[in-house]
């Protein structure tokens, strides 16, 4: 029987590793304050960073550590002390796409696997190999591949080689993530980090004779998002991606919030899960593709892996939000669900209830108190703690969600 795969889950700050360990993630990635493809999230540093390989760790939980920008000359100075800490840290590999960064990575962390970015671009078996040769122990396959190919790959590389995809997240509109779009037209260079998403602006053309007429690329008043792809989602495939040889399945999204993280790994495990109880007749459990639905994201799509290309969105540059996390359960006793308010609720609202590892079920408010055993009709403070009558018993850190469709 084929080995189940590693569940990879993102991490961008502390709040999100937690949730991902949590929900169910074998491995989390992560970056420091430097080198790592994504700016945007906290990110973790000096003894951030250990601590949160210590908290990984002692749940059963890997860390693999971003070290992926292309970096230039002036930043070289820093990445032999970055690399040792990371080290000291204890993260169990560094993701690299760059030569340079490789040799260094080996020199002064001798001790820690080496995994290549998808930033590297691999689509065939003698790069995956060369990189093996060099040192690498994983490499982390383009998104812009078929699963045919990545069998291909799987049939002519070293068995000792693990090969790794992105199985559900946003997709890039260039090659390998390798985009100029935000460098060129903001200075914020995608390829350290600080990329501005540009490919999800709205876009039209313009007659260079008549100064400020502008047409619609298709017809409508909005103009069009000519280069706004849509998320991948793969959970209905998980069979084929396991026959084609994938090691790991990487969830895209550390700039993402920690209820996107739980809930996508929540989702992916259960579906995982399901197949390692039954593999040649797998069935996707039927709530976990509706759990997909209830986070930010754009239309779906199965990227390049099934044949064609992912597609765009041309409507809008906006991301799907169906739903929001109202409260985060902290305790259950004495008959009630001790929680911590997130956003605002009232008695008569009906909760969607999502515990780490288990499918999702409704619980109508019909009433609750506040910290002093008061009656209150709603929680309208931020991080007010609730009780909210409940006959069973739900683990810490379930998330208390709310519809936001009309």
């Amino acid at each position: 029987m084929n080995t189940i795969p590693e569940l990879l889950s993102p991490a961008g700050d502390i709040e999100r590793l937690k949730a991902a360990v949590l929900f169910g993630a074998d491995a989390v990635y992560l970056a420091g304050t430097e080198f790592g493809m994504r700016t945007a999230p906290k990110n973790f540093g000096g003894e951030e960073l250990k601590a949160a390989v210590d908290l990984a760790h002692s749940k059963g939980v890997r860390v693999y550590m971003t070290c992926n920008t292309i970096p230039r000359n002036e930043e070289l100075q820093r990445l032999p002390a970055y690399l040792e800490a990371a080290e000291a840290a204890c993260v169990d590999a560094l993701i690299t796409a760059d030569l340079g960064t490789l040799r260094l990575a080996q020199r002064h962390a001798p001790n820690t696997a080496i995994h290549i970015s998808t930033q590297a671009g691999i689509c065939n078996h003698a790069a995956a190999t060369a990189f093996y040769e060099l040192g690498a122990s994983r490499v982390v396959l383009a998104r812009e591949i078929s699963l045919e190919e990545i069998a291909e790959i799987r049939a002519n590389t070293p068995a000792q080689l693990e090969l790794e995809a992105f199985v559900h997240g946003s997709m890039c509109v260039s090659f390998a993530g390798r985009c100029l779009l935000s460098e060129y037209l903001t200075g914020r260079d995608a390829n350290r980090g600080d990329c501005a998403q540009p490919c999800r602006w709205k876009y039209s053309l313009m007659e260079e004779k008549r100064e400020g007429v502008y047409f619609p690329i298709v017809e409508g008043e909005e103009g069009t998002h000519i280069l706004n792809s849509r998320d991948m989602c793969m959970i209905e495939h998980i069979p084929e991606l396991i026959k084609a040889g994938v090691s790991s399945f990487k969830l895209e999204g550390r700039a993402k919030s920690a209820y996107y993280t739980a809930v996508v790994t929540n989702a992916y495990r259960a579906a995982l899960d399901a197949y390692r109880a039954k593999p040649e007749g797998f069935a996707l459990p039927e709530w976990v593709l509706a759990e997909l639905n209830k986070v930010s994201h754009r239309e779906y799509s199965t990227g390049f892996y099934l044949g064609g290309a992912p597609g765009q969105v041309y409507e809008n540059g906006g991301y799907v939000r169906d739903y929001k996390v109202v409260a985060i359960a902290e305790e259950c006793r004495d008959g009630f669900i001790i929680a911590s308010q997130r956003n605002k609720f009232s008695v008569g609202d009906t909760l969607d209830v999502l515990e780490p590892g288990s499918q999702p079920f409704e619980l109508e408010i019909s009433s609750m108190l506040n910290a002093k055993d008061e009656p209150i009709p709603n929680a309208p403070h931020p991080m007010m703690l609730l009780k909210i009558p409940f006959d069973g018993v739900v683990k810490q850190g379930t998330l208390l969600r709310i519809s936001q469709q009309l």
